[in-house]
């Protein structure tokens, strides 16, 4: 497991691995007819190929394939399932176990049935991320990927599923429906690449704030705007935006899941903090009395004409102004970590370094971007897993625990690239 170095079995370590990709909304992200986070699926690749102790080539086959047909699901329902009052993670259930079985080198007519064990058995709500948001928010989604692990391991035993769980009877498409195009999962296919096309993070937050923050950053920032000087802030942007995050409990968020769902809260901490980062997602942040007191001047407005450039375009429109007079306007198209407006190698580092901080040390944190810039030399996905266990809280370990980790890490620490 990420951080405690733990071996457990490959569904639990799917699973805790899951939430900590997952936990700070911090991945990645994809939103054609539906959103969604491939990187989730990582998970299933990893615990996969650690089970079939294979290397780093294979585990880059899996993650490719998360995102291909994570990324293809996406943009094959009209209206997308998320529109329909279900999540993403619906659709996470049927490639997870894609990612596992491949990993674990099943045939595919295994395959087959692990998708039928997993899908038909997890179809999510999408109460977990509407209006007043739990931890559940951010664990459907390893659930998910969980769940494919599990089916695959028990396809692999001769554990049968439903073969026609996407289009046949009482699958996916009869029973979400009404309009599905299905060439979508195959046409092109391994002509280019999905996961060229997704997006990364550059803020731990819901993916239609991204550009709305950086239009504010860039405005405050520009501008030198204080909280003390401005009276409203106007954002217009999708109806979805203006549905989803800011309902009322968005005015009032008083957990990190609906703060950093909530277009008032990110907004408001945009203008007082001048960053929007982890650090705006502690309690203390939340209850901040400077950043509450901003968010009744944030207006969220649904704009039809926005609305008709969308997906192509994460178009919003933000107005800010001040108590003297002054009007400032910026209409922004897509947000920085967006493919059109990608974060560079350096601004990944950096970002891999600040989650890194006080849980991996210096010469750690260098082990494992090296071993990851190269992943198509690592040996054994064993080997890059025991790199990530934390050195920095075994510091403050007992004196007996410390040699006893420190042998350990000894042996763990040969190289991992060939």
């Amino acid at each position: 497991m990420i951080g405690s170095g733990r071996r457990v079995d490959a569904v639990s370590a799917a699973f805790a691995n899951g939430l900590m990709i997952r936990c700070m909304d911090y991945n990645d992200i994809y939103w054609k007819q539906d959103p969604s986070h491939p990187s989730d699926i990582f998970p299933a690749a990893i615990a996969g190929c650690e089970r079939a102790q294979s290397g780093g080539k294979e585990l880059i086959v899996g993650l490719v394939l998360g995102h291909e047909f994570e990324m293809r699901l996406c943009e094959a329902a009209f209206p997308g399932i998320r529109e329909r009052g279900w999540h993403h993670a619906t659709l996470t259930a049927f490639v997870s176990p894609i990612v596992a079985g491949r990993a674990l080198h099943l045939p595919w007519e295994q395959i087959q049935h692990a998708i039928g064990i997993s899908a038909s058995r997890h179809c999510t709500l999408g109460a977990v991320t509407a209006g007043k948001l739990t931890m559940m928010k951010n664990t459907v989604d390893p659930m998910a990927t969980q769940s494919g692990v599990m089916a695959a391991l028990l396809a692999e035993k001769g554990y049968s599923g439903p073969e026609h769980g996407i289009d046949g009877k009482e699958g996916l498409t009869h029973v979400f429906g009404p309009a599905w195009k299905l060439n979508l999962l195959t046409d092109g296919l391994g002509e280019s690449w999905r996961i060229t096309q997704c997006g990364m993070k550059a803020f731990p937050t819901e993916a239609l704030t991204h550009t709305p923050i950086s239009a504010v950053l860039d405005l405050v920032k520009s501008n030198d705007l204080h909280p003390e000087q401005v009276e409203k802030i106007q954002i217009r942007s999708l109806a979805r935006a203006a549905d989803i995050l800011s309902d009322p409990s968005k005015y009032d968020p008083r957990s990190k899941e609906t703060a950093d769902h909530s277009l008032p809260y990110v907004i408001a901490a945009a203008l007082v903090e001048r960053q929007v980062t982890p650090v705006q997602f502690t309690m203390k942040k939340i209850m901040d009395p400077m950043i509450r007191q901003q968010l009744h001047k944030i207006e969220v407005v649904a704009d039809p004409e926005i609305e008709k450039v969308f997906p192509a375009l994460q178009r919003v429109i933000v107005q800010i102004n001040t108590k003297d007079g002054r009007s400032y306007t910026k209409q922004l198209d897509f947000p920085k970590g967006d493919p059109r407006n990608p974060l560079t190698d350096q601004e990944v580092e950096e970002k891999f370094a600040a989650l890194a901080d006080g849980v991996l040390s210096p010469g750690a944190q260098k082990r494992v971007k090296d071993a990851v810039w190269n992943l198509e030399r690592v040996g054994s996905v064993n080997e890059l897993m025991a790199l990530m266990e934390a050195d920095v809280r075994e510091a403050k370990s007992s004196r007996t625990k410390g040699k006893t980790r420190a042998r350990s890490r000894t042996a763990k620490r040969s190289p991992v690239v060939a």
